[in-house]
């Protein structure tokens, strides 16, 4: 692959729909499932393709997510984890090396990779299970900080007519990417799919958790039996 698509340009980053994606899930999937980390490509194409968390939902095929692994290895943004007992090859994210982000920023980061234009009250709320902000403060901050870095990871929008707050976006896509994103994210209302595919997740994670603390009193149980 040629290699002169290694680093971002002077203008920016220009990532693709996939490659954005794809980075986001490696990001999240490291703070939420690190005993399954690094992702193998099977395990990335689910994480894709989840319906809960992401705007907007996609279907990738597992082509399209190895090509956007492979142009993420070349802009060194991600790379591929050898392990001797591994049977396939699994990949992690870079982005903590190449950008100096810490978890925070990371978090947040990987929100707005997944979730497209939000507010930071809504950031920090679909943040929790990478990384729990005590204060909104403490997500403004962070924002501000993307957007200053060079080339900027974040930008803050135009107040929409109506709105109180302002929404934040990525620009790993450029600013050629941002008219959809927006769009995106303004049709998913707090009453609508976005929200209920949430508490779909909020059900499911507190379902396992039940689940699991039932196979814990079991095997306690059965010392004394």
């Amino acid at each position: 692959m040629d290699n002169t698509a290694a680093t971002p340009s002077a203008e920016g980053f220009d990532l693709s729909p996939e490659e954005i994606r794809v980075l986001g899930v490696l990001i999240e999937k490291c703070f939420v499932t690190p005993d399954n980390y690094p992702l193998s490509l099977n395990a990335l194409v689910g994480g894709c393709n989840q319906l809960t968390g992401r705007e907007p939902v996609m279907n990738l095929s597992e082509e399209a997510v190895r090509d956007a692994v492979d142009s993420l290895m070349a802009r060194r943004l991600v790379s591929q984890r050898d392990q001797a007992s591994a049977r396939v090859a699994k990949f992690e994210h870079q982005v903590r090396l190449r950008h100096s982000l810490p978890p925070g920023e990371q978090a947040v980061l990987a929100t707005l990779l997944l979730r497209g234009a939000q507010t930071a009250g809504e950031i920090r709320q679909r943040c929790e299970r990478m990384h729990r902000f005590g204060e909104i403060a403490e997500v403004e901050a962070i924002l501000d900080h993307l957007a200053e870095k060079y080339p900027p990871m974040a930008i803050a929008l135009p107040r929409a007519p109506g709105t109180k707050e302002v929404r934040w976006a990525h620009l790993l896509g450029g600013e050629a990417a941002l008219p959809a994103m927006v769009e995106g994210a303004g049709s998913a209302t707090p009453g609508g799919r976005g929200r209920i595919a949430e508490l779909e997740e909020e059900v499911r994670t507190l379902r396992a958790e039940v689940e699991a603390l039932r196979e814990e009193f079991a095997g306690f149980r059965a010392q004394f039996e």
